[in-house]
């Protein structure tokens, strides 16, 4: 069994893909991650790059994709020490990379940023990773 971590970017790719994860994978994420994604479908319809009752859509299938969500003292603190190591002025992607050093295999994820700075830090899988049994 695989365990990966997936940013917001990635659980939407995911959803509206309609992307089956191989059953043998577990995804991880941060508690903020469906939050993150709602916020993300929130602003592509007031930009009307998506309908609303789209997005909303996308919501549900997002809440029914089953994750393993983290967010206790040691994932935060290790984000902290990440955060801070590297001169980020904000928790969001240390938050990932925290909980993929603590808890995973890798990295999964469609955000070039975010792949950018986890280079270096945890390993980084492409999203296929996700489709197939190791």
């Amino acid at each position: 069994m695989g365990r990966y971590v997936i940013d917001a970017r990635t659980l939407l790719h995911l959803v509206d893909g309609h992307v089956c994860v191989d059953p043998s994978h577990q995804l991880v994420a941060p508690t903020r991650i469906r939050s993150e994604a709602l916020e993300l479908l929130l602003d592509e319809v007031q930009r009307g790059v998506r309908q609303e009752k789209d997005a909303l859509a996308a919501h549900t299938r997002m809440t029914e994709l089953k994750m393993r969500l983290l967010g206790d003292r040691m994932s935060r603190g290790t984000a902290w020490k990440i955060a801070r190591e590297r001169g980020w002025p904000s928790l969001r992607d240390a938050e990932y990379l925290s909980v993929t050093r603590l808890q995973a295999d890798a990295l999964v994820t469609v955000d070039p940023g975010l792949a950018a700075k986890a280079d270096g830090v945890v390993p980084v899988a492409p999203v296929e990773r996700l489709l197939s049994a190791d």
